[in-house]
């Protein structure tokens, strides 16, 4: 895995550029912390599709797949 890649390094040269680029743009702003819209800190993290938990205020919420409306 290179910076240039990232984690869509796996795919190797399988899929074509602009799709592995989506890919490697959703994944990091899946991954990374989001605003908490109860206590407005940027503590939430991603549980699963969809489901989302401040570690702050401890508060589980839904919200779209990847990042929180």
């Amino acid at each position: 895995m290179t910076k240039k890649v990232g984690s869509t390094g796996r795919f190797g040269t399988r899929y074509g550029r602009k799709i592995r680029k989506r890919v490697l743009d959703i994944e990091v702003r899946q991954r990374q912390k989001q605003t908490c819209p109860y206590c407005k800190k940027k503590q939430v993290k991603r549980v699963a599709t969809g489901i989302f938990r401040c570690s702050k205020c401890n508060s589980k919420f839904t919200s779209k797949a990847y990042e929180v409306a």
